[in-house]
């Protein structure tokens, strides 16, 4: 069947809404899987080696391997709760094979050598996954 006329655009309106409408829910039900702290968490017997010697690391405290560690994590991308600056500070997770700092990192959160809670990313903040201890 072939739509002309008033009927045309009465047909493409309908279903130009129900497209938007689906890619709105299909947005907002990715952005909350994403943003929700407790969405996704790792056990630290499930990370990386490297992952595991940066958190022991962090209990023990400066000196750290990398210049930037321990330095103030802004959360800018708002994917971990909000917090006031200063509450967040990031440790680099070493990457066999990296020349750089690679882009796995450890957020924590609290004092810093003794955290009330580290989250986990190896995809350089894009996610991230709170670590259960």
């Amino acid at each position: 069947m072939r739509y002309t006329g008033p009927m045309r655009y009465r047909v493409i309106r309908r279903y130009g809404v129900l497209l938007v409408a689906a890619m709105l829910v299909a947005a907002t039900t990715s952005a909350c899987a994403r943003k929700g702290p407790d969405a996704a968490s790792v056990a630290v017997a499930e990370l990386p080696a490297e992952a595991r010697a940066t958190l022991a690391d962090i209990r023990s405290g400066p000196p750290f391997r990398y210049e930037r560690d321990g330095v103030t994590f802004g959360n800018r991308e708002q994917l971990l709760p909000p917090k006031p600056r200063g509450y967040y500070r990031e440790y680099t997770v070493r990457t066999p094979g990296e020349r750089s700092r690679g882009a796995r990192r450890i957020v924590c959160g609290g004092k810093p050598t003794s955290p009330e809670a580290c989250w986990y990313t190896d995809d350089h903040y894009s996610s991230f996954r709170r670590i259960i201890e």
